[in-house]
């Protein structure tokens, strides 16, 4: 394997499986055909054409879009595609940053192709005695525990978590930081943005469209981070070589953290224009 086969396999979909879903003009998502076809029979006011998905011109207010969302999500429950709903909403946006358009519980999201935002903190101690290429910068690397639904006992970030409705970036990093790593909100204050990460994979529920925001924190070097919500069985501090060895070489970590390992190893020097000959497209394709 490779950091490449890595963003390859988050990219891998095909469109022609899909039409479009539009609110109010704007293309929001993408649903399969048959799930496009069906709609109409679980609640009228979808509208289904040849070449898109949209709602009935007098569902225009938030809350009757959501509410025509939610009979959309419940059918996926009974249908199988999706197990549960899981009761936290994620924003239906016509771009990041504009009011919502309606809102979509989090288990349907993919089944609609909605772009779903989310936060990675990248977790790191800087030791000069390490070396390994970069600083001396070791990386906290979690285990997810193993009765997760996704990505059951594979390595992951020190945090991560989506972004709901209703909530800013700085609150939810918070949230996200006490839940998963057990760290206070000073501390989580301290990490700074340092880009997003996009990728669009085709799953057997429909389309992931996934838009992150990473994050850098340095924390000192005699803090751990304990995880609080049953998210994460263990940490460990990994020098930045056995972390590039590991995400290059082997299919342990979850599928979307490789990204942002890859993009942390590119920010901090490890993988250069001279130690990867894929560094051209591994650096164009993070940021699709």
């Amino acid at each position: 394997m490779s950091f490449l086969d890595h963003i390859r396999a988050c990219n891998a979909h095909d469109l022609s499986g899909f039409r479009p879903f539009e609110l109010d003009g704007h293309t929001v998502g993408w649903v399969r055909h048959a799930l496009a076809e069906a709609l109409p029979e679980v609640d009228p006011g979808f509208v289904v054409t040849a070449d898109r998905l949209t709602v009935a011109p007098e569902i225009r207010d938030f809350e009757a879009r959501s509410t025509l969302l939610d009979h959309a999500a419940a059918y996926l429950v009974e249908q199988g595609t999706v197990k549960a709903l899981r009761g936290e909403y994620y924003p239906v946006l016509p771009r990041w940053g504009a009011e919502p358009l309606a809102r979509l519980d989090r288990a349907a999201v993919g089944a609609f192709g909605i772009e779903a935002y989310g936060l990675h903190i990248n977790g790191f101690v800087r030791d000069e005695s390490a070396g390994n290429g970069a600083g001396g910068l070791l990386l906290w690397v979690g285990r997810r525990a193993g009765d997760r639904e996704v990505a059951p006992g594979q390595l992951d970030n020190m945090i991560a978590g989506g972004q709901p409705i209703g909530l800013s970036l700085a609150e939810n990093l918070e949230k996200e930081a006490a839940e998963e790593a057990g760290l206070d909100a000073g501390t989580a204050r301290r990490a700074v943005p340092v880009g997003a990460i996009s990728y669009t994979m085709e799953t057997p529920a429909g389309l992931k469209r996934d838009r992150l925001f990473i994050y850098d924190l340095e924390l000192p070097p005699g803090l751990t981070p304990v995880n609080t919500d049953g998210e994460v069985e263990s940490f460990d501090l990994w020098p930045l070589d056995k972390v590039a060895e590991s995400v290059r070489n082997t299919g342990d970590w979850k599928f979307n953290v490789t990204l942002v390992v890859a993009d942390f190893l590119i920010r901090h020097g490890w993988l250069t224009p001279e130690n990867d000959p894929d560094y051209l497209e591994i650096a164009r394709s993070l940021r699709r």
